[in-house]
């Protein structure tokens, strides 16, 4: 599990150090970043509204969608998104992202809430197919560990 935190905070190391930010102008290897993490967020979402829906009982518990929900939510966590955090590719630098520049400041932080998103979602894989009662166990490390990384590094919705 220490190897994508490793490759994560590497990707963030080399990109702070190589990003090129001029003025208003945002370098298209900035721009496919952010797309490429929102992309990676809102595969997060939409696994978590499967689960989500599941635990809060708006849908039948289904062990087969709530372990594939799962599965697809613990690879997601476990991959490298080094990469889709480049120096400049914050709020403050350029339009469309609500990524405060604290990340950049904060990356062991960051690093921590990451480990806990991945221990969670390893949580979840394990219990989804389990029936209602562990996808609902699983739930809250799931929401803890996403929130408190939105909580310290998103800007608030305006």
């Amino acid at each position: 599990m220490k190897t994508p935190l490793i490759g994560f905070a590497i990707g963030l190391a080399v990109l702070a150090g190589g990003a090129v930010v001029a003025g208003s102008h945002v370098d298209k290897n900035v721009e496919a970043a952010v797309k490429a993490r929102k992309a990676h967020m809102q595969l997060y979402a939409y696994n978590l509204g499967i689960l989500g829906a599941m635990a809060k009982e708006e849908v039948p518990y289904d062990a087969a969608s709530a372990s594939a929900a799962a599965g697809n939510l613990a690879a997601l966590a476990r991959m490298n998104e080094g990469s889709y955090w480049p120096q400049g590719s914050d709020s403050l630098s350029m339009e469309g992202t609500r990524a405060l520049p604290d990340i950049w400041d904060n990356i062991d932080d960051v690093l921590v809430k990451a480990k806990a998103l991945t221990d969670a979602s390893a949580a979840m894989e394990a219990a989804a197919g389990t029936g209602l009662d562990g996808l609902k166990g699983a739930m809250g490390a799931v929401g803890g560990a996403c929130g408190a990384c939105h909580k310290a590094y998103r800007q608030p919705d305006s």
